[in-house]
């Protein structure tokens, strides 16, 4: 992991950082809490990068089941972010975009952009195997990652920890959180 910012961007040593309350789902059929490393990694980074794990949570394959947990974290004022792992994929069980796209009110359709061209280097044309997707609903951004350990240690170093920190210009996700909900 390198702590300095993909694509150009730069840290301003001058601009505080600013923690923010991050929840992480784990959208899985087989993982529990000792067996889910995806949830475990993301959380560890989180934590490590000076933000806050609000919450971390796993529920089945199953859309209702994803949507209660996330419809929760968006209500609740103590939850910035919600990065979720699984389920993106295109098998019959991988149902994770399905119940969060209803929700966004808007998605981030540069995020997908910008994760396949990272996946890209990562894992080369299995990039296109993967439905990784960003939106926004009611103030609260949601990320949704693959379920491997790769991904989302990709997802976090290389795209959604740079976002989410206040210092990073030329600009970033953190710096607009209080506007999402202005009229």
């Amino acid at each position: 992991m390198s702590d300095a910012p993909p694509g150009g961007g730069k840290l301003d040593p001058a601009i505080p950082f600013r923690p923010l309350r991050i929840a992480v789902l784990t959208v899985s059929d087989t993982r529990d809490e000792s067996s889910d490393t995806s949830g475990k990694l993301l959380a560890e980074r989180v934590t490590r990068d000076g933000h806050v794990l609000a919450a971390r949570k796993i529920v089945k394959d199953k859309v209702a089941e994803v949507q209660a947990q996330v419809k929760k974290w968006i209500a609740d004022p103590e939850v910035d972010v919600v990065i979720t792992t699984g389920g993106t994929g295109l098998t019959g069980r991988d149902v994770t975009p399905e119940a969060l796209r209803p929700l966004f009110d808007k998605t981030i359709e540069g995020f997908e952009t910008v994760w396949h061209m990272t996946s890209f280097q990562s894992v080369g044309l299995s990039t296109m195997q993967s439905r990784a997707c960003a939106g926004l609903t009611e103030g609260t951004l949601i990320f949704a990652l693959p379920g491997s350990n790769g991904a989302c240690k990709d997802g976090w170093d290389r795209l959604i920890r740079w976002q989410l920190d206040s210092r990073h210009k030329p600009c970033n996700l953190s710096e607009l959180i209080s506007r999402f909900t202005e009229v």
